[in-house]
């Protein structure tokens, strides 16, 4: 069933919003002074072209220096990101086959305003 699901995802929003973190990553990445903004980015393409049997979960590892990366993220990336992911989540709910996906897309819009301090694991 995850199969399907991340199938489906891929072609109805995944490639795009992937290709919103691979530009926000490529950006970031030639501006070496964000360089670790552009590895981030990059991750969280990877899992938000594939999203279903995997979960977000917080570091352990994050402390102070990840919250101020997100505040930085925020501002570069991150609420533009975050609106792409809205403006799919309301074109994927005008549909019922669509709903849940919109409600993902909802979900991963929360992720790409502070993804700094978070790692992607399987879930269950």
């Amino acid at each position: 069933m995850k199969t399907i699901g991340n199938v489906l995802w891929f072609l109805l929003a995944g490639i795009w919003l992937a290709l919103g973190y691979a530009i926000a990553a490529f950006v970031m990445t030639i501006l070496v002074v964000t360089a670790p903004f552009g590895i981030a980015s990059w991750r969280l393409a990877t899992y938000v072209i594939w999203p279903f049997g995997k979960t977000v979960v917080k570091s352990p590892r994050a402390g102070a220096a990840s919250t101020l990366g997100n505040i930085l993220w925020f501002f570069l990336a991150g609420l533009w990101i975050a609106l792409g992911h809205i403006v799919s989540g309301l074109l994927l709910c005008l549909t019922v086959i669509g709903i849940p996906f919109g409600i993902v897309a909802f979900r991963l819009s929360v992720l790409a305003l502070a993804p700094l301090g978070k790692e992607v694991v399987r879930s269950g």
